[in-house]
């Protein structure tokens, strides 16, 4: 057998490495509605509380990922405001049949987004009541404007940033994209709530309820 130059060498392994399948990253869920609250209205243990409850449905139906809540909280004197659009990652997103709901934040902040009451599934991939169903469940906590950021009114936005379920209120938004406020369509930032508890919560047409978001 002759002897092997350099180049036949280079060809070998080259030929090797293009031969060797590469294995496709399998498409995972990185967007899901809670299928429940924790039970407390918006008392949901602050920002840390909320993620933690987004990561916690999620490791329960084994979906990889560290999980935030799209919640926004207003300044304290203790620390900044924080924007919902800035905890969640970067997309694309894609729900638990592996629809594409919105490719990054532009996209889902815009009205081009995939989010409709089709395609806003819980974290087990079912659907929510909205508008016309009972119970309606549209009303979906969030604490924010249109694009994504902190609402900051006269009054409160955020239930006490997360910790009340008395007093106060939380701009909320309709999943289904339909109903009343000021913006009725908005996935995001429909109109204020009745106040922070559970029953407040549910009499305007909500549950409690919150997006998650794989970072």
């Amino acid at each position: 057998m002759g002897t092997l130059t350099r180049s036949t060498v280079l060809g070998l392994f080259v030929a090797v490495v293009v031969s060797t399948p590469v294995a496709a990253q399998q498409p995972m869920m990185s967007f899901f509605l809670t299928s429940a609250g924790p039970g407390s209205g918006a008392a949901l243990g602050g920002l840390e509380g909320a993620d933690a409850y987004c990561q916690s449905l999620a490791d329960a139906v084994e979906a990889d990922g560290t999980w935030h809540a799209y919640l926004s909280a207003a300044a304290t004197a203790d620390a900044s405001a924080v924007n919902a659009r800035d905890r969640i990652g970067t997309g694309p997103w894609l729900n638990q049949a592996l629809v594409e709901v919105a490719s990054d934040v532009a996209n889902l902040h815009s009205e081009n987004n995939n989010l409709t009451k089709e395609t806003v599934l819980n974290e087990r991939g079912s659907m929510t009541n909205g508008r016309g169903d009972t119970p309606n469940r549209h009303d979906i906590l969030t604490g924010s404007n249109l694009d994504g950021t902190v609402a900051v009114g006269d009054g409160d936005t955020t239930c006490d940033n997360w910790t009340s379920s008395g007093e106060g209120s939380a701009l909320v938004g309709h999943f289904d994209r339909t109903g009343g406020g000021a913006n009725p369509n908005s996935w995001n930032s429909a109109h204020a709530s009745r106040g922070c508890s559970q029953e407040n919560l549910q009499g305007t047409g909500g549950d409690g309820l919150f997006y998650c978001f794989a970072i």
